[in-house]
């Protein structure tokens, strides 16, 4: 697995947003880090070193290990449970469950995404090491197999102890980690309400269902932590891990999160545009000249030259102003009834160019139609998209299914053609 920290792109991203002042400079519960998943670009950071407790992130760790024994043979996801009187003793959030009750090997994990379920983490340490500390000791090891060389775990649950500690990059990379190693099993932190006995809970990370892409991972909260949460997002070809911890609320550390997403999302989408254009100007420029290009749309973007890491106490935002031009939609448009008949919020794109003016962008599409079955109904678009000051026009066939959007790229890519899906709202 590669280094999070290390390329650091000194593109940091505004921390003007939705956060009380607490949450800011003079709070020293306050972290957060923002990470490109496929690359390993670091987007944002703030303290991310910071020693901090990671309260119900720890779960993140528990359903690691939990994981990891369900890979081996050693519990079923059908296999059931005993719960102990240590663990039907653990302070709430919990199910309720009493000593000598089972649980589901596969309800114990919705328990602990969705419910974030102390009693059903300790139960589940002690399934696994015959004991909840023989359990942290473990995940302390397997922790740093992993990288997390400043996380140490005392419990299962996440509950207060003083010598169970971590950092929002390390969180990070447990994020990341989980993704890569149990793809089977990450639809679990995808889900938003969880029914046992005869109680329905809803995910208390609820940008999960709301916020375009969040697919996990996890919330936390003590006292001494404030509000903590971790979220994976993917958009098109990009996955984002964003960890906020400190935050003085749940409602302020969300609103958080959802603005660093956002940001980083459009630098990303930015950096994109700035590779077309260099990949698909006419005539074809050299490498360096295309590698000139790339740079001066870089420094178009008004971000801040390179600083350490965390130092800026805030940075300029990265002002994007997206204008429809509804009327240069070609007459290509797929049927008025088969457009209507899709979920708005389904709707892909995909991506073949960035210009300089509009009709370079037509031409472009006019050009390329041919190469993918899957664009035969799509609408031809040229979309303009103003970057502090500077006019670019992308190149989009719209009106997609993800399926459609993925197979288009596909074909594209058999053709050594520049192509990348859009997700909906992009």
């Amino acid at each position: 697995m590669r280094r999070l920290h290390a390329p650091f792109l000194a593109l940091l991203l505004a921390l003007s947003f939705a956060l009380a002042p607490s949450a800011s400079a003079n709070n020293q519960r306050y972290a957060a880090f923002v990470v490109d998943q496929n690359t390993g670009v670091v987007l944002h950071s703030r303290r991310s070193e910071a020693q901090r407790y990671p309260a119900s992130l720890t779960k993140m760790m528990t359903l690691y290990m939990l994981f990891e024994a369900i890979d081996i043979g050693e519990i079923g996801l059908e296999d059931q449970i005993r719960v102990s009187a240590n663990a039907a003793s653990a302070p709430p959030s919990g199910l309720g469950l009493r000593s000598g009750d089972t649980i589901r090997v596969e309800d114990a994990i919705l328990a602990l995404v969705v419910k974030s379920a102390n009693d059903v983490a300790v139960a589940v340490g002690e399934r696994i090491s015959g004991g909840e500390r023989a359990f942290a000791d473990e995940m302390t090891v397997r922790a740093r197999a992993l990288g997390l060389e400043n996380t140490t775990f005392r419990n299962a649950s996440g509950l207060p102890n003083s010598r169970q500690t971590t950092t929002a990059q390390d969180m990070a990379r447990l994020a990341v980690a989980l993704h890569r190693d149990f793809p089977q099993y990450f639809d679990f932190f995808d889900t938003t309400e969880f029914t046992y006995g005869g109680r329905t809970y809803r995910n208390h990370n609820t940008l999960v269902g709301r916020v375009n892409g969040v697919d996990g991972l996890k919330t936390g909260y003590i006292r001494a932590s404030g509000f903590n949460v971790v979220v994976s997002a993917e958009r098109g070809e990009n996955r984002l891990i964003a960890v906020i911890m400190g935050g003085p609320t749940a409602a302020a550390r969300d609103a958080h999160a959802e603005e660093l997403l956002e940001a980083a999302f459009n630098t990303l989408e930015q950096r994109q545009d700035s590779r077309l254009f260099a990949g698909l100007t006419i005539p074809r420029l050299n490498p360096v000249r295309e590698q000139a290009i790339i740079a001066r749309e870089f420094a178009e973007l008004g971000v801040a030259a390179p600083t350490e890491m965390g130092s800026a106490q805030s940075a300029p935002p990265l002002r994007v102003v997206l204008a429809d031009e509804d009327e240069m939609t070609s007459p290509l448009a797929a049927p008025a009834a088969e457009r209507s008949s899709r979920d708005p919020a389904n709707i892909w794109s995909v991506q073949v160019g960035a210009y300089r003016s509009a009709d370079q962008a037509r031409e472009r599409l006019a050009q390329v139609a041919a190469l993918s079955p899957a664009l035969d109904n799509a609408q031809h678009a040229a979309r303009s998209v103003d970057v502090n000051g500077n006019q670019l026009w992308r190149a989009r066939f719209e009106a997609l299914s993800a399926e459609e959007a993925r197979q288009a790229c596909s074909d594209f890519g058999r053709f050594d053609q520049a192509c990348f899906a859009v997700a909906p709202g992009r």
